[in-house]
């Protein structure tokens, strides 16, 4: 059974089927949260990701790798987990300083908001950089990069070697990163 049936049968509350999933993809997704997060933190983020992927079966559409939709469930918990985190520990240390959490006055402890909307339209200018929706670099930056596909997903779905995606990816990251230090009053 492949594993968009197992996630078809999940949708219908079949457990087994979520026990065979997470046999499947558990190993592999707790490697990837290791690099991301302490190790004594990842078996909670891989049981926050199944129990989302349990809830979220019903709307799952098998459009890529049913591993790509596990991996964006993870990605997600790992970044709930770490703000989280980041909340209580400032939190915390106001307390102990008998300041209002949110930090010190003058030590904002979240970015300007100007200043994130100004970096989002930069950003989203210079992927406007990589052509229109549709040309080949923007496509695979949308592949790889937005929807976080393997390099032979996006080779398969592009139908084009796996070859030519690494290369228009690392195209779309130099015309990104030219873009970018145009934004920030650069040369190119």
């Amino acid at each position: 059974m492949d594993d968009d049936d197992l996630v078809a049968r999940i949708a219908v509350g079949d457990d087994a089927a979520l026990r065979e999933l997470f046999g499947r993809h558990a190993p592999w997704l707790a490697a990837r949260l290791r690099l991301l997060l302490p190790a004594a933190d990842v078996e909670d983020v891989l049981q926050e990701t199944f129990l989302a992927a349990w809830r979220g079966a019903g709307s799952y559409r098998p459009q890529g790798a049913c591993g790509g939709w596990l991996w964006g469930i993870a990605r997600r918990q790992a970044a709930l987990l770490l703000r989280r985190r980041g909340s209580a520990e400032r939190a915390t240390s106001a307390l102990t300083v008998g300041l209002p959490a949110g930090g010190a006055v003058g030590q904002p402890d979240a970015p300007d908001p100007a200043e994130t909307a100004l970096a989002r339209a930069d950003l989203e200018d210079a992927v406007a950089a990589l052509g229109p929706a549709g040309s080949p670099e923007r496509e695979v930056w949308r592949l790889m990069y937005e929807q976080d596909r393997p390099v032979a997903e996006v080779a398969e779905l592009l139908g084009v070697p796996p070859g030519t995606v690494k290369s228009r990816a690392h195209r779309a990251r130099r015309l990104l990163r030219a873009a970018l230090r145009v934004a920030e009053g650069g040369t190119r």
